[in-house]
C-alpha cells in the first residue's frame, strides 16, 4: 500500500486525466528535499491523515515534496513514536501472502460470500490475474488501467494484486497501491484491504477498522476517474463499489475471514478535504528564498549534520495546524505540539475547545477574557475583550460560578463525639 511521489522526467506523459507537475515545481520540490535526496515513499495512511487535516500547510508541503518527516523530527530533537512495528509489517505481509495464494482462490471465495451471494461463484480457472509489472509508477499506473479495461470488457472475474493508481494531492500527482482490486462480471470493481489485526467473534477493533476505511476511501477515489475512462471505452456501465472488503485473521488463528465495510462517509470526507488542500506550488512560492529541508546527511547516510536551529527556522516558515489528533498520525506532531504550547495556542486543548472559543487564539487571551478585571468597551467586536462575544460571556459566567462555589465551600468541622457503645 505504498504511495510514490511524482518523479518522472519532464518529457514523460502524465497519467490520463491527471495534471502533470510543471518542471519548475519539480525543480522546486527537489531543492526543498536537498540535492541527491530521493522522494520519500508514503502510504495511504498518510494520505488519509493529510485529508483529515487539510488546513496544515506544513504537512501538505512536506508530503508533497516527499520529505522524510520522521528523519526531520529526529534532527529537530522531537522524534515521534509513530509508525508500524517491524513485527507487525512482517506479520501483515505473511498473512496477505496466505490470503492471495493459489490465484486468490480464498480471497475470491470470501468476496463472493460477503458481497455477491446468490450469484454463481467464480471458478479458479475463470479468474483472470493479469501481470501488472511495468517500469516506474507511471508505467504501472498505465498497465493497471489497461488491465482494468481488458478485464471489464471481458465480462468475467479478475483479481488485480497491488495495482498502481494515481490520485491528485494538493495539485501534485501521487501513486497509491491497494492490496487488491476485484473486477466483477457485472462491470463493478471492489477494493480489498488485507489487515493483520484480528476479527474476534465477527468484530474487529473499531479504531483500526475506521483507519482501514479511510485508507480504502483513498483507493476508491483514485479508481473513480479510471472507471469513467474504462466505461467510455468499453460502453459498459462501470462503477467502483462504495463497499470494500476487509480481510483479517479469524479470532486468534491465522485463518482469513472478511466483512464488507461501507466507506461512503469516508469517501465524501476525503474528497472534500483533499479539494480543500492548498496547492503545493502556492505554498512553495510563499517560502523565503533559499528555504530547504535538506538534512545534509553525513557519510553514513543517516546522521544529520545541519544545525537544528536552521532546520527549525525552515520548518517554522510553513504554517501548521496542530491538533492533539496529530500525535497518532504525523511524525512532526511532537515538534508542532512543543511550538504550540510555547505560543500558548488553544489548539493544544483540541479542535472542539478551539471551536468553542471563537476569536480567542491563546490561553492568555482566554484567561484575560474570563477574569473579572478584563477591560470594558470600547473594544474591537469579536475580540478577546468584547463582552458581547458568546465565548467571553460563557467564560465570565463560568469564572463567576467557580468563584461563587469556592467562596461558599467550607471545610467540615470535627466530628461530634458519638456516645460509646454500652
Amino acid at each position: 500500500m505504498n504511495v510514490s511521489r511524482d518523479g518522472r522526467p519532464a518529457s514523460a506523459a502524465p497519467p490520463a486525466g491527471r495534471p502533470a507537475a510543471t518542471p519548475s515545481l519539480r525543480q522546486r520540490l527537489t531543492e526543498l528535499r536537498g540535492p541527491g535526496v530521493r522522494p520519500r515513499s508514503l502510504d495511504a495512511r498518510a494520505l488519509a491523515a493529510l485529508a483529515a487535516n487539510p488546513g496544515c500547510r506544513r504537512r501538505a508541503l512536506l508530503d508533497g515534496a516527499g520529505i522524510d518527516k520522521g528523519a526531520l523530527a529526529q534532527a529537530l530533537g522531537s522524534p515521534a513514536a509513530y509508525g508500524q512495528s517491524q513485527f507487525a509489517i512482517v506479520r501483515g505481509h505473511a498473512f496477505e501472502a496466505k490470503v492471495t495464494s493459489d490465484g486468490g482462490t480464498e480471497l475470491l471465495r470470501l468476496l463472493h460470500e460477503r458481497l455477491a451471494p446468490g450469484t454463481p461463484p467464480p471458478a479458479p480457472d475463470e479468474v483472470a490475474t493479469p501481470d501488472l509489472s511495468a517500469a516506474g509508477p507511471e508505467g504501472r499506473t498505465a498497465r493497471t488501467a489497461l488491465a482494468l479495461r481488458e478485464a471489464t470488457a471481458a465480462g468475467g472475474w479478475a483479481l488485480l494484486r497491488h495495482p498502481m493508481l494515481a490520485v491528485e494531492v494538493a495539485g501534485s500527482p501521487a501513486y497509491v497501491e491497494p492490496d487488491a482490486v476485484v473486477v466483477h462480471p457485472d462491470g463493478s470493481w471492489t477494493v480489498v484491504e488485507i489487515k493483520s489485526f484480528p476479527m474476534i467473534d465477527g468484530a474487529a477493533d473499531a479504531a483500526k477498522v475506521g483507519a482501514a476505511a479511510r485508507q480504502a476511501a483513498v483507493y476508491v477515489l483514485a479508481l473513480e476517474p479510471v472507471a469513467g475512462q474504462v466505461g467510455a471505452y468499453t460502453g459498459r456501465e462501470v462503477t467502483v463499489r462504495d463497499q470494500v472488503l476487509l480481510v483479517c485473521p479469524k479470532d486468534f488463528s491465522n485463518l482469513p475471514t472478511a466483512a464488507p465495510v461501507d466507506v461512503r462517509k469516508q469517501l465524501a470526507t476525503t474528497r472534500r478535504q483533499l479539494a480543500r488542500l492548498t496547492r503545493v506550488e502556492d505554498i512553495a512560492d510563499a517560502l523565503p528564498e533559499g528555504t530547504t529541508f535538506d538534512l545534509r546527511l553525513g557519510d553514513d547516510g543517516k546522521t544529520a549534520t545541519r544545525p537544528p536551529e536552521e532546520l527549525a527556522e525552515a520548518v517554522e516558515s510553513v504554517g501548521a495546524a496542530y491538533a492533539p489528533e496529530c500525535l497518532a498520525a504525523c511524525e512532526l506532531a511532537f515538534h508542532c505540539r512543543k511550538r504550540s504550547r510555547e505560543e500558548g495556542a488553544v489548539e493544544t486543548l483540541g479542535r472542539g475547545v478551539r471551536g468553542e472559543l471563537g476569536g480567542l487564539r491563546t490561553v492568555a487571551e482566554v484567561l484575560a477574557a474570563a477574569g473579572p478585571d478584563a477591560p470594558e468597551p470600547p473594544v474591537a467586536p469579536g475580540g478577546p475583550d468584547d463582552p458581547d462575544d458568546p465565548a467571553v460571556v460563557a467564560l465570565r459566567r463560568a469564572a463567576a460560578l467557580r468563584a461563587e462555589v469556592l467562596a461558599r465551600a467550607a471545610v467540615p468541622g470535627p466530628r461530634a463525639e458519638e456516645p460509646g457503645c454500652p
